[in-house]
């Protein structure tokens, strides 16, 4: 059984986001966490508040041991982007884009 999570819009680049997902994927859920709790990335807060949304989708939607499950897919995806605009010599300027993630990230049973 697959159960998902999913954080759409997340405020970080998706670069980023997917140094971190990398470490993650392929794990239990148990060392996942761990992982994730002494990482000192901004990625790592985002990413484990998702993983544990999808254990607690797992436990109670399914009624999922938690000890077997494992993160079997981590996306990351780009999501639309702000443009802002920041004031520069002359009367010209310049574009500032900021950046947003898509995160899907899918737990199953071993």
């Amino acid at each position: 059984m697959k159960v998902s999570a999913k954080l759409r819009f997340a405020r970080i680049s998706p670069q980023k986001c997917r140094l971190v997902a990398d470490q993650i994927r392929g794990k239990s859920v148990a060392e996942a966490d761990q992982t994730l709790a002494f990482m000192p990335r901004k990625g790592a807060k985002i990413l484990r508040k998702v993983l544990n949304s999808a254990i607690a989708n797992a436990e109670h939607n399914n009624g999922a041991d938690i000890d077997e499950l494992k993160i079997s897919k981590v996306l990351v995806d780009e999501a639309p982007r702000f443009r802002r605009f920041q004031a520069r010599a002359k009367g010209s300027g310049n574009r500032i884009i900021k950046r947003n993630s898509h995160i899907t990230l899918q737990v199953a049973d071993e």
